[in-house]
């Protein structure tokens, strides 16, 4: 006896869970990363770690976290400043490297999630 299966493959519904996945895991990691570097910028008067932003660009599938403050920069990139403990230079950049393996986890795991619907 011969059995025989049918499939129905729907790429597009494939495609717009993937996509929509994507969508989610990078504003969700977007948000991971602007709260630890939150917890090392360097603060006075928290003016500088309340300006931080998560945004996204949906059709580029690119997310940004910056900081918006007229020396938001200049304290980023100064190594010689000194600041309290637990706060430094190179608050956005270290946490974007080392929180690099959590953001493709949580990336892949929303991309999971769509796609079993």
């Amino acid at each position: 006896m011969t059995q025989s299966a049918r499939l129905r493959w729907n790429g597009g519904a494939i495609v717009g869970g993937t996509r929509a996945g994507a969508v989610r895991g990078l504003r969700i990691s977007a948000e991971h990363v602007l709260a630890e570097s939150r917890k090392r910028v360097p603060i006075e008067e928290a003016t500088l770690e309340r300006s931080g932003t998560a945004t996204l660009d949906e059709p580029s599938l690119k997310a940004a976290i910056s900081y918006d403050t007229p020396y938001a920069v200049r304290q980023h990139e100064e190594l010689h400043y000194r600041h309290d403990a637990g706060r430094t230079a190179k608050y956005l950049e270290g946490p974007l490297a080392e929180q690099a393996d959590t953001v493709r986890a949580i990336i892949a795991a929303q991309v999971r999630r769509a796609l079993r619907g």
